[in-house]
């Protein structure tokens, strides 16, 4: 049997077709084959091709370097022919020699020049990305290299392959510095992969949890209440901060920080700040911790002055203001409440805003002190004198005095006059005009405005203080009883209608009332609003201030004999802008009067 020269088993298709064809009918004067049989050299074929491994085609095998030069590398992968690589696909194994082996991908087992084509790059990214996904199943560590920032994240080398590592996932805290980690190695799993967008995920942090899990559980399971434990304040918010206990992290809510009134956390911690808290409860299902750090101080109320009482005056800040008053605090963890009833001797003060504000440093005295309660109300008033118990009060707002002063606050039935702090009185709607019907005190002033006022009644134990408007003038109504006596035509103005009667307006502004049977007209018609006719008074009443008239009557009644009343015009006095006029004034009064002695003097 003659033996087949490897060199010939690896000759590539080209030099095999560049020999001479064998000629098997000559073999045995040829020499090679000479006196073999069909089965024989049958044989002897099957040998040959058993020398050669079966390659496919879109896959990765490994490859032995039989020849290297400046361009390119000579593989061989154990097919009949080798495969030439670009030796820019070496550049990350710069000491490779002969006999290494390297994984490369087969792009063609023979171009249209019969060559064995591979690829080590693309050998690189498909092998690479079967680790990946092996790591993912298999939940594998695995080594990664932080190549640089980005948003978000850091972006870690992994076999090559760019992945991206989420800012949360870097650690079990916040990391507020990403930059530390660039060029550094990490351990990291894969969580997920994206093959569509060649994307992959990982995660450092899941690492650490796993690392602290059991420090966790250990932690949990020896926790107690009352138990003082050291921590690093890892978070902070409005209301509180997280604070980590070494594996575990637990609520140091904003009211248990420190004993005074703090707006945020910020003013008393830091951040990465180590501190001693005590457990004040844990919920074991939930994995909740509340901490404590104030209670590691005696409380303030405690350590309070024994001379410190009732009627005491103290000073503070403003720390609280609410809609019903404001909290002062005379130390830290000691406050007391300021209603707004005990800010001012004024009424009207209804919005401490308005009379306090935050940080204000005020004085008060001690009104209630409750020790075992832990509780203080106060009272700024009470420094001030009580202006209802000054001794000239009495002779100050004496019936029949006049003054002035500023409407405060506008009801159904009057409106309430403050005439000095702390000093109210009521003047009701009926003593705002003698000759207008005010339904209300808004139709007649405003709040905010100045108003003249005599007193009418005084009642310092109770602090009530009547007023009256109307009573700085005469009462018209004595004039008018004979100027506008029964009988007697004026002329009028529809002022309104309503379903039943008409409001209508005589002179000097006084008003009147008629039916509306009794606006008919001689043609037939009705008086409109707005319209200025002759009506004749059919009732006077002096006691109730009512006048009541007929037009129909100035002309249905032709053969009647009327007495016609015509005054003239009577001086009125201009009104402010802040005051509007408000019925008859001392000059109408004298007009009328002059006007009813001339009646008189006629008859």
């Amino acid at each position: 049997m003659y033996r087949v020269d490897q060199e010939t088993i690896f000759m590539s298709k080209t030099q095999q077709r560049d020999l001479p064809a064998f000629d098997w009918d000559l073999a045995d004067n040829k020499g090679f084959g000479s006196g073999y049989s069909v089965a024989e050299r049958d044989q002897m074929l099957e040998l040959y091709d058993n020398t050669l491994s079966e390659v496919k085609e879109k896959e990765v095998v490994m490859g032995t370097v039989v020849g290297i030069t400046d361009r390119e590398i000579l593989l061989n992968i154990g097919f009949k022919s080798d495969g030439l690589v670009p030796a820019s696909e070496f550049r990350d194994l710069p000491d490779l020699k002969m006999g290494d082996e390297v994984e490369v991908y087969v792009e063609n087992q023979e171009d249209q020049n019969g060559q064995l084509v591979l690829s080590r790059k693309k050998a690189k990214v498909i092998t690479a990305w079967q680790k990946i996904q092996r790591a993912l199943d298999e939940d594998l560590v695995i080594d990664g290299f932080v190549k640089r920032r980005t948003k978000g994240g850091l972006i870690v080398d992994i076999f090559s392959v760019e992945a991206f590592l989420p800012g949360s996932q870097i650690d079990v805290k916040p990391i507020r510095d990403f930059d530390v980690f660039v060029g550094k190695k990490m351990e990291v799993k894969v969580v997920k992969i994206n093959y569509a967008n060649d994307n992959v995920v990982v995660s450092h942090k899941v690492l650490i949890e796993k690392d602290l899990e059991a420090q966790r559980a250990q932690i949990l399971n020896n926790l107690e209440k009352g138990q003082v434990l050291e921590g690093v304040i890892k978070n902070m918010t409005n209301f509180g901060v997280f604070i980590d206990l070494g594996g575990v992290d637990g609520l140091l809510h904003i009211t248990d920080i420190s004993w005074g009134r703090i707006s945020h956390p910020s003013e008393v911690l830091n951040l990465d700040q180590k501190v001693n808290v005590v457990v004040l409860d844990f919920d074991e299902d939930k994995k909740r911790i509340s901490l404590g750090m104030k209670q590691l101080q005696a409380h303030p109320w405690d350590a309070l002055s024994e001379d410190l009482q009732v009627g005491s005056k103290v000073k503070g800040k403003i720390v609280n203001v609410a809609d019903y008053g404001a909290f002062l605090e005379i130390m830290p963890g000691v406050e007391g409440l300021i209603h707004v009833s005990e800010m001012s001797w004024s009424q009207h003060l209804r919005n401490p805003q308005e009379f306090l504000k935050v940080s204000d440093e005020v004085e008060a005295q001690v009104l209630t002190l409750d020790r075992n309660d832990r509780k203080m109300s106060l009272g700024i008033k009470q420094l001030t004198e009580d202006p209802w118990t000054r001794p000239e009060l009495r002779e100050k707002y004496a019936i029949g005095t006049k003054h002035k002063g500023l409407v405060r606050n506008l009801t159904n039935f009057g409106l309430f006059l403050e005439l000095e702090e702390g000093i109210d009185g009521l003047v009701h709607v009926s003593d705002l005009s003698w000759t207008k019907k005010i339904k209300h005190p808004s139709d007649f002033i405003k709040v905010g405005e100045e108003l003249e006022v005599v007193v009418l009644e005084l009642d310092i134990d109770n602090r009530r203080l009547a007023l009256g408007h109307k009573q700085l003038e005469e009462n018209p109504w004595d004039t008018f009883e004979d100027l506008f006596a029964v009988g007697t035509i004026h002329r009028c103005t529809v002022l309104s209608k309503n379903d039943k009667m008409a409001t209508l307006e005589l002179p000097y502004g006084i008003e009147g009332f008629s039916s509306l049977k009794n606006l008919g007209k001689e043609d037939g018609t009705f008086a409109e609003v707005g319209e200025s006719l002759d009506f004749k008074v059919t009732e006077f009443s002096k006691d109730e201030k009512r006048i009541m008239l007929s037009h129909t009557r100035t002309w249905g009644e032709k053969n009647e004999p009327v007495k016609e009343s015509k005054p003239k015009a009577a001086k009125t006095t201009s009104s402010t802008p802040s005051q509007p006029e408000r019925g008859a004034t001392l000059g109408d009064l004298d007009a009328l009067a002059a006007l009813k002695e001339q009646m008189e003097s006629k008859n």
